[in-house]
């Protein structure tokens, strides 16, 4: 029901799901088009859409999935989320009904910039869609545990969206998704490795241009699992915990 919940709501306001893909959609453009005669080290020459691609899909559903959280925090504002907090059901249902509402809708915005990408020179498999979604469901599922558990340790939305974009904008920036992680200093090195979203955008790479992928697949897919048990895991425990106020 709670899934259910989230997708009325997507489809009652289209516009949020247009309006959250203009900003990826104008990376992949300008940035996919502007540097794609530029030489770029661990960029093949002219195939910087091929790069960028797979990470302004990572950047999408990092983006939707982590300020998924928010819903819960303007949820408990207005009293939804206790009613929903006290009935007989699990505090794990609600965390499950709540991921899957969050990752159906990034996965939905991650496939349109998947295919928007076409027109501007991106190509890829068919055979390759089936295994992109399973990752992105992956990815989507790790951050969304990630908002949850920031929405179960704050109460104020507008705490929520400063702190999450001090956490998000990092995370996306080290990942790789512009640029090779190779051509930052080697200090920061060790922070792009601790990155999930590191090994979601090389998997999606994996998957979809495999000629670029950086890490072994299984290295990929291993700890975007570990990722998202740990965040869900941790997000569920949270919400065991929650006091319900009156």
């Amino acid at each position: 029901m709670l899934w259910l919940r989230e997708m009325k709501s997507m489809w009652r306001a289209k516009s949020r799901v247009v309006g959250t893909l203009g900003m990826p959609f104008f990376f992949l453009a300008f940035l996919g088009l502007g540097f794609q005669r530029a030489e770029i080290p661990g960029v093949p020459a002219g195939e910087y859409v091929l790069f960028l691609t797979p990470g302004i899909i990572g950047m999408t559903i990092l983006f939707s999935s982590t300020f998924a959280g928010i819903s819960v925090i303007w949820d408990r504002q207005f009293g939804f989320l206790k009613e929903v907090m006290v009935a007989p059901v699990s505090r794990l249902s609600i965390v499950i009904g709540r991921a899957c509402g969050g990752a159906t809708v990034s996965l939905i915005q991650g496939i349109s910039i998947l295919f928007l990408s076409i027109p501007l020179g991106f190509r890829f498999e068919l055979w390759a869609i089936a295994p992109a979604i399973a990752v992105m469901c992956l990815i989507s599922f790790g951050f969304i545990g990630l908002g949850l558990i920031f929405a179960a340790l704050m109460s104020d939305p507008h705490g929520f969206s400063l702190v999450m974009n001090f956490v998000v904008f990092p995370i996306f920036l080290l990942s790789g998704a512009l640029f090779p992680v190779d051509a930052l200093p080697a200090w920061l090195l060790p922070a792009c490795y601790a990155d999930p979203l590191t090994y979601g955008v090389d998997c999606l790479r994996c998957v979809l241009s495999p000629e670029i992928a950086r890490f072994p697949l299984l290295l990929d897919l291993s700890v975007l699992i570990l990722f998202a048990s740990l965040t869900l895991g941790s997000s569920t425990l949270l919400f065991e915990h929650a006091e319900v106020e009156g």
